[in-house]
């Protein structure tokens, strides 16, 4: 599969190909044109003095510092080693890979300033397989996720680390068995790599692809607990939710009455409470409610794909160049929060089905935890602690992180996204919402085993 890139339709789904099943990728020749056309424009300006941002100034609280004219392609250097300052476990290369797909994109756009031969290289890194080592520490998601980005640039200049068929190398090592020339770094070109929130953006595209289809498991799980719970299916007509007008509520009625068709509890022939409880009742409403946010995500994270996060930014047809601050994360973690926050919502009510079919009080005359032999064997008591435990760690990581900035460089950079730790965190709600525990098969009681295996998976504590 070969995905052109354009600057303007890299989607999730493109960006999931890439990173995970390896599609190759070309440059667009009308993007090729663009960048080659705003270089020149930079060129010129350097030519003529003109002070800019992060190519004739420092950065950050020395972008007041004027850089003499044979020192700019040392800086781009220094700016790297400067920046790749991340610490702790290096990223999966999947999410490297999205990564370097997205910064691409932003290059194709043509607002960049970069020379051909850097997106061309990244390009050539991408379909070759070097992916360089990321720390996944150390962004803060402003001024762009400058940290794991310059990791990526280090290996433009022949330094770093990278993986090349699954072993992890000098980068310089990587790209020379790979057969790709080191570029090295000129004016303007390394902070046109590591300048922009893609890292972050990159991995809530991953997130809201692998949210989706946990969300129908999720409704296949709960559709198994009504049956188990001999549940009242009249709140899961449609028009009930297409009165209230939400069309995620619609969509997931739909999906769970779809599944429920032909069974005796849709078609009445079972008797039923006239009404349950609301963790049987609102199911639609809950997750509906997941559906339409991870929608709104989806567009705000495909909106910053084919964005330009660059700073400053060059605008060729003006001839003009500008400084602001469209690097700045909080569109994309803000709401990446709220879907972090959705995903706990679905797992609380999850574990709230839980508990209706371990508690003989509750549980329409199943057996107490859902074991024969009650007192001799425990059943799935314990199951629920460790879901428990599971759900306050959620609760936990689901706190916001684009509230908690702390002000950087000398309070130049005075208010950050701290959009990683939105991704970073978000990955590990996913984790735990995926959960699958291991059972332990006790003595003498095999087939009670199984058969709280079946129940346990009504339960849709187990995504799966």
């Amino acid at each position: 599969m070969l995905i052109k890139i354009t600057g303007k339709d890299l989607s999730i789904d493109k960006l999931y190909q890439v990173s995970f099943e390896n599609a190759q990728i070309s440059l667009d020749e009308k993007s090729i044109s663009k960048i080659n056309r705003c270089r020149k424009m930079v060129e010129d300006k350097i030519d003529q003095g003109e002070i800019m941002y992060g190519i004739n100034t420092g950065i950050g609280e020395f972008s007041e510092t004027i850089l003499d004219a044979d020192k700019l392609e040392d800086f781009q250097k220094y700016l790297i080693y400067n920046h790749a300052a991340g610490m702790g476990d290096p990223f999966p290369t999947e999410y490297v890979r999205a990564a370097m797909t997205g910064r691409i994109n932003v290059h194709a756009k043509g607002h960049s300033g970069c020379r051909l031969i850097i997106t061309q290289t990244l390009v050539e890194m991408l379909n070759k397989g070097v992916t360089p080592y990321v720390c996944e520490k150390g962004s803060v998601g402003a001024c762009g996720d400058l940290a794991p980005m310059a990791q990526i640039a280090l290996v433009l200049l022949g330094e770093g680390e990278a993986y090349y068929k699954g072993e992890l190398m000098s980068g310089k090592e990587a790209m020379d068995k790979a057969g790709i020339s080191i570029p090295g770094l000129k004016a303007r070109d390394g902070l046109a790599v590591i300048n922009g929130s893609n890292f972050l953006t990159a991995m809530s595209g991953i997130f809201i692809y692998e949210l989706k289809p946990l969300l129908k498991h999720a409704e296949i799980a709960a559709s198994m607990c009504l049956e188990a719970l001999m549940a009242n299916l009249k709140p899961y007509d449609t028009r009930i939710h297409e009165l209230r007008g939400f069309s995620g509520s619609v969509k997931s009625a739909s999906a769970i009455r779809n599944m429920l068709a032909g069974g005796d509890l849709l078609m009445e022939k079972l008797k039923t409470k006239v009404q349950d409880s609301y963790s049987l009742r609102s199911t639609p409403q809950v997750i509906g409610a997941v559906h339409d946010a991870m929608d709104y995500c989806q567009k705000q994270v495909e909106i910053e794909l084919n964005g330009v996060g660059d700073n400053p930014i060059f605008i060729v047809k003006d001839n003009v160049q500008l400084s602001g601050a469209n690097f700045q994360g909080t569109p994309v973690s803000l709401p990446l929060d709220m879907l972090g926050v959705a995903l706990t919502m679905v797992c609380v009510m999850s574990e709230r089905r839980l508990n209706r079919l371990n508690n003989p009080a509750l549980s329409v005359g199943l057996p107490p935890f859902l074991t024969k032999g009650a007192g001799m064997f425990s059943g799935l008591m314990l199951s629920q602690y460790t879901a428990d435990m599971q759900i306050v760690e959620q609760k936990i990581l689901s706190t916001p992180a684009s509230i908690q900035s702390i002000p950087a460089a000398a309070d130049q950079e005075d208010f950050v996204s701290m959009g990683m730790n939105t991704a970073l965190k978000n990955f590990q709600i996913l984790d735990n919402a995926e959960f699958t525990p291991s059972y332990a098969t006790e003595a003498g009681s095999d087939d009670d085993s199984l058969a709280s295996r079946l129940i346990f998976n009504l339960s849709d504590q187990i995504l799966i």
